[in-house]
């Protein structure tokens, strides 16, 4: 069995975070020592793929949802393969911003306002920019 501190070393994580992950249905605890969460070495596991699931981009609640409150992850395949897809076209929108400003830095022209490179990349990222917010917005309204 390992503490709340044990976990956080181990984890690096902060004891706070442990605390509200616990609050969130994500880890549980079998107990407490004194004032201290107790918690099986399996904990390890589970914030191993708390960890990946947000460096994949998923919110804690989707993480919450694949990785259930007790026993086997139940991932669902489709919805990586969603995540997965997004980040295809985060890569290329990336790369081709990437792409932009290296010309724009080598751009022989008087002003990078002149450059036609440098006007495309402001139009492009001001329409993606403007569409990210939108598709934002519309989630904050879904009602759970």
């Amino acid at each position: 069995m390992l503490d709340i501190a044990e976990v956080a070393q181990r984890s690096g994580l902060p004891a706070s975070t442990l605390r509200y992950y616990e609050e969130q249905g994500l880890i549980t605890s079998v107990g407490r020592r004194g004032l201290r969460r107790i918690f099986e070495p399996d904990v390890m596991t589970r914030l191993s793929l708390i960890s990946l699931g947000q460096a994949a981009g998923f919110s804690l609640t989707e993480i919450a949802d694949m990785i259930g409150g007790a026993g086997a992850p139940e991932i669902d395949r489709e919805q990586l393969g969603q995540k997965a897809d997004e980040m295809d076209g985060k890569i290329r929108d990336l790369t081709a911003l990437r792409d932009g400003l290296r010309h724009v830095m080598n751009c022989t022209a008087s002003s990078h306002l002149e450059c036609p490179t440098f006007q495309r990349i402001m139009r492009v990222g001001t329409t993606r920019y403007r569409s990210q917010r939108r598709h934002v917005g519309r989630q904050r309204l879904k009602p759970k």
